[in-house]
């Protein structure tokens, strides 16, 4: 099993995901635990000299200016994670617990926040262990409360999902050795803090995204051969021209999956330009490429930041402790957002084409790709569930950034809405998935009406789909098959 070690590079949101979904082994590097103990040792000592520190020894929030005793440490950590906790709604999938909880022990490796490397070392074997908390998707202004459930894990409390079963904490930390952690000062509000919730989800989003990029260009290049496209619009001169070095890398893909193309090279003059959906794949793809490619800087530099407050600083002979805004997940929102609206473009353009497809005013082929239409409706109504789709992700395209709310009273005025930006992101990317799914049933289906020699890349692209899928010669139940295709996107196999 892969083994991943961090604390003496950068992060990459692909690690995040090889624990997360495939279950690698994860570690830190020795200094990333003397930065971690460094920074105890610091609250300790706060402690221990009685100074006054927020989220060390003060109430949270609006209560930040009432101090408390030592003694009341460990039981504000405690509380601060019951109150917390406090999320509704459907459960996160385990790969989407197990995100987050990877990408708080990203900021606790910093050797910023002042955490108990207790707890981080509980985390480590929640992963490691294959114990992922139940934890509520919904009740985030940007983080709190999905990082409390987890938290209550550690100490014990709630349910959480072990082999293969839902059953109580403590049960599962029993069964693999481990005791409930011990909660001092800070532990609680660290847990809770930063960015992880977030930036965990859309590690996951930038998985899903890549994936759904590289098959759009495959199923766009099939509808294309299939409705007899004009090559000349993914000239490389013309493309060049264009300034954008994504756009020339879809143009250079498309080349290479029609390669070879007896049907584009017999239709080659047919008509003088074709529809937008078909002639702009490069710069639309590629304009989409360009915004994951922002996205992914901003969700890496999230990934690699302290995003506790309070930070802490120095030594414990010369430390500081500073209340500041680095939980603001401003950046991994707006990153969220416009990955949704590239993602949404994806779905919305591969809705065009396909609704091409089954057009037989505009497609020369049969009406809705079935030679006898009428006692067969063939693929009229699949064009509709993408265009469901495609109006459903229009909805979520919108931006969860410019949301506000006030919380706690008045003291935290500005919210980044972060997580709900990754959470609808997750549902947007799952609905393009199904519509390039279609796209991919109709495409083939249109590819067996031409009787000439399918392109180098188009031909790999139909023969996979058609180990699992046989043609359609009258009409069949079409879900299910809907469904078998999404299963071969999903899978991450992508040709050429």
């Amino acid at each position: 099993m892969e083994k991943i070690v961090w604390g003496e590079s950068p992060l990459r949101w692909q690690e995040v995901v090889s624990v997360a979904k495939d279950r690698a082994v994860l570690a830190l590097s020795s200094g990333a635990w003397q930065r971690i103990g460094n920074a105890r040792e610091i609250v300790t000592r706060i402690v221990a000299d009685g100074q006054i520190a927020y989220g060390i020894n003060t109430g949270l929030g609006a209560l930040c200016n009432i101090t408390l005793d030592e003694a009341q440490l460990g039981q504000l950590s405690r509380n601060t994670l019951l109150s917390h906790a406090c999320g509704v709604g459907p459960l996160l999938s385990e790969t989407q617990v197990r995100a987050v909880i990877c990408a708080a022990v990203a900021n606790y490796s910093h050797g910023h926040s002042g955490v108990s490397p207790t707890v981080v070392q509980g985390l480590l074997s929640l992963l490691n262990s294959g114990i992922t908390p139940q934890v509520p998707s919904q009740g985030s202004v940007g983080y709190l409360t999905h990082m409390a459930h987890i938290g209550l894990a550690l100490i014990g409390i709630g349910d959480v999902h072990y082999r293969g079963k839902v059953m109580p904490a403590a049960e599962a930390l029993a069964a693999e050795d481990l005791a409930p952690c011990p909660l001092g000062a800070k532990d609680g509000l660290s847990l809770v803090n930063g960015t992880p919730c977030m930036t965990g989800l859309a590690c996951l989003a930038l998985d899903e995204a890549a994936r759904l990029l590289a098959w759009a260009d495959v199923t766009g290049a099939m509808s294309f051969e299939a409705l007899r496209g004009q090559t000349d619009a993914f000239d490389a001169e013309i493309l060049a021209l264009k300034g954008s070095a994504n756009v020339q890398a879809v143009g250079e893909r498309l080349r290479a999956l029609l390669d070879g193309s007896e049907i584009l090279a017999g239709s080659r003059g047919i008509r003088t330009q074709d529809a937008l959906s078909l002639r702009s794949i490069p710069q639309i793809h590629g304009a989409c490429r360009d915004q994951f490619d922002h996205a992914a800087r901003q969700i890496e530099t999230e990934l690699n930041a302290a995003t506790d407050n309070p930070l802490i600083l120095g030594t414990s002979e010369r430390w500081r402790v500073v209340s500041q805004a680095n939980p603001h997940g401003e950046s991994v929102a707006m990153a969220a957002d416009l990955l949704a609206l590239a993602l949404a473009e994806i779905g919305s353009v591969a809705e065009r084409r396909l609704d091409r497809l089954i057009n037989p005013l505009v497609s020369a082929l049969p009406p809705f790709l079935v030679s006898q239409p009428g006692v067969n409706s063939g693929m009229m109504i699949a064009q509709y569930v993408a265009a469901s789709l495609c109006g459903e992700n229009r909805r979520l395209a919108q931006p969860a950034v410019v949301d506000n709310f006030v919380t706690s009273g008045l003291q935290e005025d500005h919210l980044s809405m972060g997580t709900s930006a990754a959470l609808k992101l997750l549902t947007l990317a799952e609905n393009v998935s199904q519509i390039l799914a279609i796209e991919y049933l109709l495409a083939a289906q249109a590819l067996d009406f031409h009787e000439a020699a399918k392109g180098e890349g188009t031909s790999q692209a139909w023969a996979l789909l058609r180990e699992s899928i046989a043609n359609w010669t009258e009409d069949r139940w079409l879900a299910p098959e809907i469904a078998k295709a999404a299963a071969l996107i999903k899978a991450g196999q992508v040709l050429l």
